[in-house]
């Protein structure tokens, strides 16, 4: 049985996340949970309390369509640069090289920015393949949440990922070998900087490179054993809000590999642009307030935009009584 007590004070969290020490660690303690078990429910509540992320088991996309897309990003990736470039950049869709959004973020990476509709660099048909097995998984997902908290509507969040207009995307991920920079500079390389994903939730697949890292709640950086055969989710900002702090977004990046290449998928679910993004009055304890200013995913899209990639972003959309200064 999971407790839903009111979730805790905002600053408690917002100290947790800008103080995350450089301390590394391999962390075996990620929550696994097998998507058939009938407490998964339960389980999941428990690891988006305490880590906002979790390893999915038991999945039922087809490894086919998984190596399928993989092969695809692969095959695109090692293409010469001057033909790889011509796919961007990316607005909002497309290939980009290092930069990470428009405000000066940077990292060892290569990466391709898809849809079903706009994507004319990998088979249309592996990435309808895949979207497809991934999305009917990130909506069993989010009605297994909606029912571990106790709402009566377990479709709250899936049907926003339902809609014809979400807002959804595919990110191709490539951390390239940085075997001769990291001996120039004696430390492994930043491949994607520390952040949290915006969105309602975050489904990531990769090959069995290491490289990916989470912030705990006491501000230390653990990596994430790799497991080409599970997903890994993720809780969204969205969802936080949603919640009313009840489960956490969490802070993470990836770090670069000197043996070996880091290739990653990643479904980010977003409702559609005019939704709006409030607590849901329904898990609200009696006498709580929200912590958060209503606003639409439109708005939280544009401020998330034009942010730096590490920014606590949610910070702008807390009430006054919980913003931190």
């Amino acid at each position: 049985m999971v407790v839903l007590s009111k979730p805790a004070p905002l600053d408690d969290h917002y100290a947790s996340i800008k103080t995350c020490k450089p301390r590394i660690s391999v962390f075996k303690g990620i929550p696994s949970i097998n998507l058939r078990d009938p407490k998964a429910k339960t389980l999941i509540i428990q690891a988006c309390q305490e880590f906002g992320f979790f390893k999915l088991l038991n999945h039922g996309v087809p490894m086919e369509t998984i190596a399928r897309l993989e092969a695809e990003a692969l095959s695109f990736f090692n293409l010469p640069r001057s033909v790889k470039a011509k796919a961007g950049p990316p607005n909002p869709f497309g290939y980009g090289t290092k930069g990470i959004g428009p405000n000066g973020d940077v990292g060892w990476i290569e990466y391709l920015l898809i849809n079903t509709d706009q994507n004319p660099e990998i088979s249309r048909s592996a990435v309808k393949d895949y979207v497809m097995e991934v999305k009917a998984v990130a909506y069993e997902v989010v009605e297994l949440m909606a029912e571990g908290l106790g709402i009566e509507r377990r479709d709250v969040w899936s049907q926003m990922l339902r809609e014809e207009e979400s807002d959804w995307c595919l990110r191709l991920n490539h951390y390239p070998i940085s075997q001769d920079l990291q001996a120039l500079s004696g430390r492994k390389m930043i491949g994607f900087g520390e952040h949290t994903d915006p969105q309602i939730i975050s489904l990531l697949k990769s090959n069995n490179t290491s490289g990916l890292q989470i912030c705990l709640k006491d501000g230390t950086w653990v990596s994430v054993p790799p497991d080409h055969t599970s997903f890994f989710v993720t809780v969204g900002d969205a969802l936080q809000v949603m919640t009313n702090g009840r489960l956490k977004s969490v802070r993470h990046r990836v770090m670069t590999n000197s043996l070996k290449p880091r290739i990653s998928i990643i479904y980010f679910g977003g409702p559609p642009l005019s939704e709006t993004i409030r607590p849901l009055p329904s898990l609200m304890a009696k006498g709580e307030e929200s912590l958060y200013n209503e606003f639409t995913w439109r708005e939280y899209k544009a401020s998330a935009y034009k942010s730096r990639l590490g920014d606590y972003r949610l910070g702008l959309f807390e009430k006054a009584s919980t913003t931190i200064h």
